[in-house]
């Protein structure tokens, strides 16, 4: 009975431990059921209360948007408007502004539907023209019953605008539409806007255009209809315009503003009506909520059941991973160690513990620095491992770091390590993994060839020529050395432009596609044969040449390239040049001394003739004198007066000459420009009467003393009218020369430049001087003409220069700056010469 009773104790409480934890089990998913309804029922209230919130404030701000969007699309309008008012007052051509006018008015009306009709009005308010263009078919106002009384309201409303001098809107005007609708009914109510045009503080005339309402409700875009119904209205709720005809439900919310588009504009309201969805969402997601949330429960049960499952196929199929791994990484050559955050190893392979002679119980539990590193260079390996662990992992994981490992015998081996994050299953960093593989031998071979190949680039490097290796299958560099990386850069371009326009690229190009199938095996004279040298020329401002050899070989890959050498020649070039330089300034010295002997030779000789002739014409002169008749006499003396004159002149020019060829300075002295300049007009002017030319002079008044040689610069001044005379004489035929220009000479002061200094200018109408001829007619033996010598303009240049001045030659432009009129030649003297004043 104690037992009984003990038992009945004890198992009492078990019982209602069971019967607790069955309550729970079934009765806490019902709760929780229950309490997540009620939930989810205040919350769905509340969402509702704050949706209708949501939409209240939603329709206002819609309500906004749609109000400033009539409103711009109004004050767009009127700008439009009276931009055409201000371009038909700015204008004098009427015709040709009233039809851009139209043509703008027209744009207005196909662009803005509200607006269907502008009429332009005089001040007497009579049309003149109308967009877009009235006729029977398109009149569709006059079709109606309605033509008096909407003419009336356009009436009162040009009153009104004429009044007030601003714009104006009429009254609504309601259209009859008769039985066969002539319009349509989106035209039923009308209104005006007349915009006068004032100039001048006058109202010249008005600009009408006529709205209708339906169309003020195109200007909101068609995405906004479509959740909205937009309605115009009146004061006293009469409608105006309606966006769509569809009801709205009796739960849609609504609202209203007044729109004011303008200053004289009737009341217009806008109101905003909502199409909320027909069904019940609130009672809906609550059903659904709860028949989820039951579902929620039997999956869940369902669920826990299928985990367990799950879990012990998981566990399984852990095992067997977990051997395979072990499996694996005891058969693999490449040492793994892992480590925690502090960096302590907490896991070594097999091929590790080999890799350094210590076992994985030695090692696990290590912190660095380690014992397999060797004294030496603990701190540069702990370095290496902190930088490593702190850097981007993918770097390492894909370069890894070289290292060293000092085994437990006193052996040194080299290897690479590569680290990777030991991520755990909630994706935390838990630590680290490495990797190591024995790089001593590869290492070793791999410095071996380094070494080579320093040696080689170094004397390739150090080569006073451009290398280059090309591709002949992709044209890219494969090869450049130092030379030809400074000199062309790090690509191929510069390799073809020495190579030249040669074809044997493309023919080496098929024939390595040909033998691509073929046995290897090339046949070496054919790949190594050497072209022979050529001198390549690149660029014609940097004028450098080079010496190139080609040749093609197989590079590395196995496919051809074209190897290529080119030897800077640049500087023997030069010196080349130079030389031929040399020789023809040699040449062109002898010329010039053979030119000043024969002219000394010439001045030496025609100086006796000349002055015999001046002794011969005034010794005839004194003999005639009081002999012959005084009617011959006046004809006779003063001619041998200027023979005698003009033979002394000649004598004084050779003696010019001739001392200007021995480097002698100018004879200046005080002269009058006028003077010489009519001197040499009046020994020009025989010449230009027999050719059928003329010789006009501008010549500036009160033109100061110059102090110059004036027999050289009558000289100089008779050689450019004589050039231009020519320039005329070829441009036009004998017998068209009565209409040929005057060839001009011009002398003034040129106050552009400081100081100001004498300018002569001589101009002919003839037909210019090319470009490329023009940059070399005052160099020494070169002429235009068949007979001429090449020395007129460059005695004539020296002579300017003497006497520090200038002188150079400008085309001259024909009016429309087709083709060139005549050239202009341009002399500049100083008004005085250092140490030298003209004295009056």
């Amino acid at each position: 009975m104690r037992k009984t009773a003990f038992s009945s104790l004890v198992l009492s409480p078990l019982r209602w431990l069971r019967k607790i934890r069955g309550f729970r089990i079934v009765y806490t998913p019902l709760l929780a059921i229950v309490l997540f309804t009620a939930v989810m029922g205040i919350i769905l209230g509340t969402l509702h209360l704050q949706e209708k919130n949501q939409q209240e404030a939603a329709l206002f701000r819609e309500l906004s948007f749609a109000k400033q969007r009539i409103q711009s699309r109004f004050a767009s309008n009127l700008d439009a408007l009276t931009t055409i008012n201000r371009e038909m007052a700015a204008s004098e051509d009427q015709l040709k502004l009233r039809q851009i006018a139209r043509e703008q008015a027209e744009d207005l009306v196909l662009n803005n539907h509200e607006i269907v009709k502008i009429i332009w009005l005089n001040n007497q308010n009579q049309r003149l023209w109308a967009a877009p263009a009235e006729s029977n078919k398109s009149d569709w106002i006059s079709k109606t019953q309605n033509d008096q009384l909407i003419n009336s309201s356009l009436a009162s409303t040009i009153e009104l605008s004429r009044v007030t001098s601003r714009a104006a809107f009429s009254q609504f005007v309601s259209l009859n539409l008769p039985g066969d609708a002539p319009i349509s009914t989106d035209r039923k109510i009308v209104l005006w806007q007349v915009v006068p045009n004032i100039v001048g503080g006058e109202v010249v005339g008005f600009l009408a255009a006529l709205y209708t309402t339906q169309g003020i409700l195109d200007a909101l875009p068609s995405d906004l209809k479509s959740h909205y119904r937009f309605t115009l209205l009146t004061d006293n709720e009469r409608v105006l315009g309606i966006s769509s005809d569809r009801d709205t439900p009796k739960r849609a919310f609504s609202n209203q503003t007044s729109l004011d588009i303008g200053v004289l504009s009737p009341n217009i309201n806008l109101r905003i009506d909502t199409y909320p969805p027909p069904t019940n969402l609130t009672f809906r997601m609550l059903i659904g909520v709860v028949i989820g949330l039951s579902a929620f429960v039997v999956w869940s049960l369902w669920s826990v059941l299928k985990q367990m499952q799950v879990r012990q196929e998981a566990e399984a199929s852990l095992r067997k991973e977990t051997s395979f791994r072990n499996a694996m990484e005891d058969s693999t050559p490449v040492g793994i160690r892992a480590h925690d955050m502090q960096k302590r190893i907490t896991y070594v392979n097999r091929a590790f513990c080999e890799m350094t002679g210590w076992t994985s119980d030695e090692l696990i539990g290590l912190t660095p620095p380690f014992p397999f590193w060797p004294d030496s260079r603990r701190d540069e390996l702990v370095e290496k491992m902190n930088r490593a662990m702190k850097s981007d992992i993918s770097v390492v994981m894909r370069v890894g770091i070289e290292g060293v490992i000092l085994k437990k015998d006193g052996s040194l081996i080299q290897t690479r390590t590569f680290i990777a994050p030991l991520i755990n299953e909630k994706g935390k960093q838990t630590g680290w993994v490495t990797s190591l593989i024995d790089i001593s031998e590869p290492k070793k071979i791999r410095e071996e060839l380094a070494a080579s190949q320093d040696r080689f680039t170094t004397v390739l490097e150090g080569l006073d020529a451009a290398v280059s290796v090309v591709s002949l299958e992709t044209n890219a560099l494969l090869f450049a050395n130092r030379f030809y990386r400074e000199r062309f850069g790090d690509n191929s371009k510069g390799h073809f432009q020495l190579a030249g326009s040669d074809t044997s690229n493309t023919t080496m190009r098929d024939i390595a596609e040909d033998l691509e199938d073929s046995p290897p095996g090339i046949p070496t004279p054919f790949l190594y044969q050497e072209s022979e040298s050529e001198e390549v020329q690149l660029g014609d401002d940097n004028n450098q040449w080079f010496e190139v050899r080609r040749r093609y070989i197989p590079w590395v890959d196995g496919h051809l390239a074209q190897l290529l050498i080119a030897t800077d020649i640049t500087a023997r070039k030069e010196a080349d040049d130079l030389a031929l330089q040399q020789q023809e300034r040699m040449q062109f010295t002898s010329r010039l001394t053979t030119m000043g002997e024969m002219a000394s030779s010439l001045a030496h000789e025609l100086n006796q003739p000349l002055s015999a002739i001046s002794n011969y014409c005034m010794g005839v002169a004194k003999r005639l004198d009081g002999h012959l008749d005084p009617a011959l006499t006046k004809d006779i003396l003063p001619a041998l007066e200027k023979a005698s004159e003009q033979a002394h002149r000649a004598g004084t020019i050779i003696q010019r000459i001739r001392g200007f060829v021995k480097r002698s300075e100018p004879q200046r002295k005080a002269a009058n420009i006028t003077e010489i300049i009519s001197d040499a007009v009046g020994l020009v002017e025989i010449e230009a009467h027999r050719h059928r030319l003329v010789i006009s002079s501008e010549i500036a008044e009160n033109l100061p003393v110059v102090n110059l040689d004036p027999v050289l610069i009558l000289q100089v001044v008779v050689n450019l009218l004589k050039n231009a005379l020519d320039s005329v004489r070829e441009a036009y035929p004998l017998s068209s020369r009565w209409s040929a220009p005057p060839v001009r000479i011009s002398a003034d002061l040129d106050t552009s430049i400081f100081p100001a200094m004498l300018r002569i200018q001589v101009t002919d109408a003839g037909g210019g001087i090319s470009e490329n001829v023009l940059e070399r007619i005052f160099e020494p033996f070169f002429s235009t003409k068949s007979d001429g010598m090449g020395m007129g303009l460059n005695i004539c240049r020296s002579i300017i220069e003497s006497h520090h001045g200038r002188l150079w030659a400008t085309n001259v432009q024909d009016s429309e700056q087709t083709k060139l009129a005549g050239c202009t030649f341009t002399i500049l003297l100083p008004l005085e010469s250092p140490g030298f004043k003209a004295t009056v």
